[in-house]
């Protein structure tokens, strides 16, 4: 990468340039709907009616000056019409005084008309046409950037996966570490690309049968997939036979297979399933179902691109800088960590997503705090387990979306208390089960004045957070709140990047805490590069994850269990192990829609209360990212923190627990958690 100014490398100009410009028009339409709302309200208040304004009064083309007497007699005359069927269908005479009365009042009518007309063409006043250009073209910009959405997440969906093809960031089991491993994953990938192309071409060609008159729009939607997944299969191709010169020779087969993406893994199982029952487009349709949800899958992007960038600041080690004082064991600090991740996760929604977007600056500040590297690993693959019961968890709205038997004010109510349940048994479990530090906290007397200094370099980013959320909030009617925080947390965090970047101009260097600062430029490059390859990883997962969801709805599996059971109890067992095998292979969104339409009845059915039943269905998913054999918050941790820390630690002596605790640990926590909130609360109401 180059060092200077603003040259970029071919990778930066052809894909993370573009991504950026891709993810900061998301953030640019969403927001111009917020700024014309308040136009709207602005014009509206400056020049009353202003709704008649935004368009050229037309002018009335009746006459305002008719002779009332000589409109009468017309009408009249009209009586002895030469209608034959007039006296046999019993006409009456018409009253003259009602005739007369009806053309008064249409003469009224046009009058006001006219004189509308003539007070609109008074207001259009030269002022008012310039504002008036400019509200229109916000909403065209509206307009443009709605129907733009899902064209935005082909084109990034498709880049990303590319990039991440490009620089073998695909998530997997293991990393590639042979010949052997690296021939037998991209040759899976490349069978796998050129069965999504082919199953995108036959959608396309099977959409043009059933209905002839297929749109310009979902014509351009099939032709972006079909040429994405044909440059993503010519990129498999390309890494196939371009082999490294680092990868050692030789290898295993067995943990080849384990080297293979789970994009791929889940397309072979999905396109294989579709094909032998006579749907080979199946692939391809339920790809086509990410674009109803574009606006939630673009914001997945987006949150990514917060957390690379929060990476580029001096913001996490700040925050880690104001407990040190107090000397925190490393247990009792992976512990703060967790909990305090739980906010920003509570936002995302997903705690595959926050592991993605915040992992790695959670992963280093505990290793930097003295943490070893197992409960660093434990606590970053827990990061985003916690908030996903908190408010304003967007997982949670969309539950109560899809089910009348809940409310949000329900299942957040007792989503607190679900979160003090899983920070009780995670604080427990740390502070107990394997501790290696001395629990010796500093004195309060010691601890709190350098607390307090560091909470002083804080500040400053408190009121540039704020600036920008009261900005929104009086500027453009906006709250912070789940469906505002995507389009919010990226403006934040180019604040914070600029504030460091006027702040920490001229001090760079001068201090170990500032090592990270690059300028605004180049640390918004950083972090977009990181995002492009996270981006392709983890979206291309989760669209193969709802062609998952399609094979087991399907393949009618749930219909092989009972539709309702005698005992809430036996019930409850069944839908724990259902749900986390969904958490295994599932994305939480994907798996909610599923869950609703097949687990839930049984549920409700077999007497479990709805809103204890999608408690545990949360719980139960977290527990699924953390369980072998997928564990894919693991996978996530390693992809974020990187191979060689993950392999130091499998490296290390120790007991069993001591050796595997990064997976242990986190199993223990929620484990214990999900018993508790699925079978204690039966006590009370089965």
């Amino acid at each position: 990468m180059s060092q200077g100014g603003f040259r970029r490398n071919g990778l930066e100009w052809l894909s993370s340039l573009p991504a950026c410009l891709l993810l900061l028009s998301v953030v640019l339409f969403s927001t111009s709907s917020d700024i014309h709302n308040q136009m709207l309200r602005g014009g509206e208040q400056l020049w009353s009616g202003y709704y008649k304004l935004r368009v050229d009064p037309v002018q009335p083309t009746c006459d305002p000056n008719v002779d009332i007497d000589a409109a009468v007699q017309e009408e009249l005359a009209k009586e002895g019409s030469d209608n034959p069927m007039a006296a046999l269908l019993g006409e009456s005479e018409k009253d003259p005084d009602e005739v007369r009365l009806a053309i008064e009042r249409s003469v009224a009518d046009c009058r006001q008309s006219y004189q509308s007309y003539e007070n609109l063409k008074d207001k259009l006043t030269p002022g008012v046409k310039a504002y008036r250009a400019v509200e229109l073209f916000v909403a065209d910009l509206i307009a443009f950037g709605l129907e733009s959405q899902r064209y935005i997440l082909v084109i990034l969906v498709m880049l990303c996966a590319v990039t991440a093809t490009l620089t073998r960031h695909h998530i997997a089991m293991r990393a590639m570490e042979t010949r052997l491993d690296y021939m037998v994953s991209h040759t899976l990938q490349t069978v796998a690309n050129a069965m999504l192309l082919g199953s995108s071409v036959i959608f396309r060609q099977s959409s043009f049968g059933a209905d002839t008159t297929m749109s310009s729009d979902e014509l351009l939607l099939h032709n972006l997939w079909i040429t994405g997944f044909a440059a993503l299969t010519l990129t498999s191709l390309y890494r196939l036979v371009r082999v490294p010169d680092d990868l050692r020779e030789g290898g295993d087969l067995n943990k080849a297979f384990l080297a293979v993406p789970l994009y791929t893994v889940m397309c072979l199982i999905s396109g294989t399933y579709f094909a032998l029952i006579g749907h080979a487009s199946g692939i391809g349709i339920y790809l086509g179902k990410m674009m109803e949800l574009s606006d939630m899958f673009l914001n997945v992007g987006l949150y990514v691109w917060v957390g690379m960038m929060l990476k580029q600041t001096r913001l996490a080690t700040l925050m880690f800088n104001v407990f040190r004082p107090w000397r925190m064991p490393p247990e009792m600090l992976a512990v703060v960590a967790v909990l305090v991740a739980a906010v920003p996760t509570a936002y995302t929604g997903a705690s595959g997503i926050f592991v993605i977007a915040a992992g790695a600056v959670i992963y280093s500040e505990l290793r930097a705090a003295g943490a070893r590297r197992h409960l660093a690993l434990a606590a970053t693959a827990m990061s985003g387990s916690m908030g996903v019961v908190l408010r304003p968890c967007l997982l949670v709205v969309v539950i109560a979306y899809l089910n009348r038997e809940v409310t949000t004010d329900e299942l957040f109510g007792w989503g607190i208390w679900v979160f003090v349940l899983t920070a009780t048994m995670f604080t427990v479990v740390a502070l107990t089960v394997n501790r290696q530090s001395k629990f010796n906290l500093a004195p309060a007397s010691t601890a709190f004045p350098p607390m307090m200094s560091a909470l002083k370099h804080l500040i400053p980013y408190a009121l540039v957070i704020a600036a920008v959320v009261l900005l929104y909030r009086f500027a453009l009617d906006v709250q912070m709140d789940e469906f505002s925080a995507p389009r919010l947390l990226p403006v934040i965090m180019l604040a914070i990047l600029l504030y460091e970047h006027v702040s920490l101009k001229n001090r760079k260097g001068r201090a170990s805490g500032e090592i990270n600062h690059q300028g605004l430029e180049r640390s918004l490059r950083s972090a977009t590069n990181d995002t492009t390859a996270e981006i392709g990883a983890l979206l291309l997962l989760l669209g193969l994850s709802v062609s998952i969801g399609g094979v087991i709805e399907r393949s009618h599996i749930m219909g092989t269990f009972p539709q309702a059971f005698d005992s809430a109890w036996s019930a409850m067992l069944l839908m724990v192990l259902i749900l986390v095998v969904l958490g295994m292979i599932m994305d939480a969104f994907g798996a909610v829609i599923l869950v609703t339409a097949t687990v839930a009845t049984i549920a409700y059915s077999s007497g479990i209360h709805p809103i204890h039943f999608w408690m545990v269905t949360l719980v139960a998913f977290e527990l699924g990212y953390l369980s072998p054999p997928v564990a894919l918050n693991h996978l996530l941790t390693r992809q974020v923190v990187g191979e060689a820390e993950v392999l130091a630690a499998q490296q290390e002596e120790g007991t069993f627990y001591q050796r595997h605790e990064r997976i242990i640990m986190p199993l223990i926590a929620m484990g214990i958690s999900l018993v508790l909130v699925a079978f204690v609360p039966l006590l009370f109401y089965a």
